[in-house]
């Protein structure tokens, strides 16, 4: 069978060879974000079953000499774009950390790793070397998606994302200046002129990528280039800098996107929303595509030449290589030991790794290195191992060492009021974690008297981010005074949690067609329409939020028979994940969720004069409690 589809497949073309890649890509990072699990895991075995299990896609034959090229391309914008997100005001106490990492820790990891190579593989130490300059890189494209899921704490996260982005492009000159070296001892090159063109070519593309950032920011900042030009002069640009680069000497490039990206992301420019739409979008794809054809080009063959000391190798690298690097590294920064055991034991390889292994195995056979050929599918070896086990332990193993945020999804609530306070209560008894922030600090008191927890500042600006553990609430309700302030929380927030997650009372007179805004601002609706003020007077006027769980025995339609006046304003899964209600009348919810109401003060003295204790178990949530409130 898979004969007849590799077979059927021969004749397809590098169209729909494109087309399968990005099928088979997107397709397995949509089913592992289904499943909940590592989109890298998926990648990695949908690229084999595509590849060389079956044949569907094979890179040689349906893009032909355009693989090496098309890959390399793709890393660069994966770099560039780690280069943009990187922040230098935002790094604070993880700065000297960061440092270390890259300048004590890639010289250390590069020595470990090929005393590791040299003595678990039996290499020679021309192939040690280079492929040790190889495996400093940590990988930001696995990086970032196990931060997610883990939900990680800030600080480490930071150390993490910084030392992989950083040490990518560090790698990739490692490397090259051990093949020099190599070079030197093997084809007769002077020294000199070895180190001087290996000199000449770091320069060239720091300069470069120093250049090309600023003049996209002078650029951008003054107006010199349309809104609707700016994604692809930026684009195009990115393409002519690295290969300018490269071409002076190969894999420079790298560092001369990275450099471009981090000058670019440090300018504070006003299109900066773009810009990060752009990066998202581009890396989502290419990290997907590289992936599929990485593991597709896999030869089996050389794979299954691989021994046990295979597997010695990838545990020398998890268990010894690294701890030993990072711990040695982060030596005097003040950093917690669990911090630091956690960063140590935290080292996944991505697609630098296995695309620059491949390139430079194939120049240390060409110089008549034998053993250089291994380099390929040594390094996917390592990429699986490592993708594998921190993608099922990073979560587990930050949890159990205090890093990671609540399991429990929380819920930020923009804007201090009587109702987001009553709110924050019922949701804290619940056991919901809840942080309400407002730019006002009056609004505020009544909040923190409730023992909730606050944020004093604009939850956009650069404190909140410095600030906030954004991470650990999942959930986020709009709700001030100001309808243009929520629309633009919402709007903001959405793009980074979702807009599925993101919510906001309703704008005045926004039934009206003249204030009707675009779909793509603001939140999801909630409450059948009801204003801010329409909440904030109902508080007022005596209404109270009370909670109702329910079971097999107490439905939904128990509860609206027994509650004809409730008004639904959030709803509890089984499962904890929060959802507000929009429409009352098409509120649906499964035994084991708890449903989040108002009611109205007759209803509460409804309760006090019918029941009696001991009141049913099934309604016993919803009995009021005495509680202490601000007048």
């Amino acid at each position: 069978m898979a004969t007849e589809i590799a077979q059927a497949a021969g004749g397809m073309g590098p169209v729909m060879g494109f087309a399968l890649v990005g099928l088979v890509g997107v397709g397995a990072q949509w089913v592992a974000w289904k499943l909940r699990l590592p989109a890298i895991v998926f990648m990695l075995v949908a690229g084999l079953v595509a590849g060389p299990l079956t044949g569907v896609i094979d890179p040689s034959r349906d893009f032909g000499d355009l693989t090496g090229p098309l890959i390399s391309l793709a890393v660069a914008v994966i770099l560039f774009e780690g280069g943009l997100s990187l922040d230098l005001h935002r790094l604070g106490d993880a700065r000297s950390g960061v440092m270390r990492l890259v300048l004590i820790g890639a010289p250390l990891g590069w020595l470990a790793s090929t005393l590791v190579l040299a003595w678990t593989m039996g290499l020679s130490w021309e192939t040690s070397a280079v492929f040790g300059g190889i495996m400093i890189v940590t990988g930001p494209t696995v990086i970032a998606p196990l931060l997610r899921s883990a939900r990680l704490a800030r600080r480490p996260a930071q150390l993490l994302q910084w030392e992989a982005i950083v040490n990518d492009p560090i790698g990739a000159l490692a490397a090259v200046l051990a093949f020099e070296v190599v070079l030197v001892l093997h084809a007769n090159v002077a020294i000199s002129d070895a180190i001087m063109q290996l000199a000449i070519g770091i320069a060239f593309a720091l300069a470069l990528g120093l250049a090309s950032g600023r003049l996209v920011t002078w650029a951008f900042q003054h107006g010199r280039v349309p809104e609707y030009m700016k994604v692809p002069a930026l684009f195009v640009l990115l393409l002519v800098t690295f290969a300018m680069a490269d071409t002076l000497l190969h894999e420079s490039g790298l560092l001369a996107v990275t450099i471009m990206g981090l000058v670019i992301g440090n300018a504070d420019l006003p299109s900066y929303t773009e810009l990060r739409r752009f990066k998202e979008h581009a890396t989502v794809l290419l990290v997907s595509g590289v992936f599929i054809l990485l593991a597709a080009d896999l030869d089996l063959a050389q794979l299954a030449q691989l021994d046990w000391h295979a597997v010695v190798f990838a545990l020398a690298v998890v268990l010894v290589a690294r701890p030993a690097t990072v711990l040695l590294s982060l030596i005097g920064t003040g950093l917690p030991i669990r911090e630091r055991l956690f960063i140590a034991l935290t080292g996944p390889r991505g697609v630098v790794l296995v695309a620059v292994a491949g390139l430079f195995g194939q120049r240390l056979a060409d110089a008549g290195i034998e053993d250089g050929a291994i380099i390929g599918p040594l390094a996917f070896i390592l990429v699986t191992a490592t993708v594998v086990l921190h993608g099922f332990t990073l979560a587990p193993m930050a949890r159990a060492m205090g890093l990671a945020g609540r399991e429990k999804p929380g819920l930020l609530i923009v804007g201090g009021s009587r109702f987001s306070t009553q709110l924050g209560e019922i949701l804290q008894k619940a056991e919901v974690p809840v942080l309400v922030t407002d730019p006002n600090h009056a609004h505020l008191i009544r909040p923190r008297a409730a023992g909730l927890k606050t944020f004093y500042g604009d939850i956009l600006g650069e404190a909140a981010e410095d600030t906030v553990e954004l991470m650990a609430y999942s959930t986020v309700l709009a709700a001030t005074d100001n309808d243009a302030y929520n629309t633009l929380v919402a709007t903001d927030l959405g793009a980074e949690l979702g807009r599925a997650q993101v919510w906001q009372t309703a704008r005045l007179k926004e039934d009206r067609k003249r204030h009707t805004l675009p779909t793509q601002l603001g939140g999801q609706p909630f409450g059948d329409g009801r204003t801010f003020d329409t909440f904030r007077d109902m508080v007022r006027d005596g209404w109270t939020f009370r909670i109702t769980r329910l079971t097999e025995e107490f439905t939904i339609e128990d509860w609206r028979e027994r509650r004809p006046g409730a008004i639904p304003v959030l709803r509890i899964t089984p499962r904890g994940e929060l959802r507000f209600v929009d429409k009352a009348d098409e509120l649906k919810a499964d035994p084991g969720a708890r449903i989040i109401s108002l009611l109205p003060p007759d209803a509460l003295r409804e309760d006090e004069n019918k029941y009696v204790a001991p009141h049913p178990p099934e309604v016993a949530d919803a009995i009021p409690k005495p509680k202490t409130r601000l007048p």
